[in-house]
């Protein structure tokens, strides 16, 4: 995370496999070591709109690309791999 954010990217973008939907996470509120390597940050990525869907904390999630900045209209979230999930 430190390196991470060194080099001036500043957000984590992950998507929900549950919805589909694209987040921005903004890695200088992350409260974990800056040491912590940036995929083990996945497993505590948490969808709301899934949870209270489900009614339990709903974790599935995958990291999409560290950005240096948050998903607008103008910078529009990233594109995975040919044959995406």
């Amino acid at each position: 995370m430190g390196d991470a954010l060194n080099a001036g990217y500043r957000y984590l973008e992950v998507k929900c496999l549950g919805c589909e939907t694209h987040q921005t996470v903004a890695l200088d509120i992350v409260r974990r070591p800056k040491w912590t390597p940036v995929h083990e940050l996945e497993r505590y990525m948490r969808c709301k709109d899934c949870s209270r869907r489900s009614g339990h904390p709903f974790k599935r999630s995958h990291l999409v690309a560290l950005r240096t900045n948050k998903i607008s209209a103008m910078s529009p979230p990233s594109v995975w791999w040919p044959g995406e999930r």
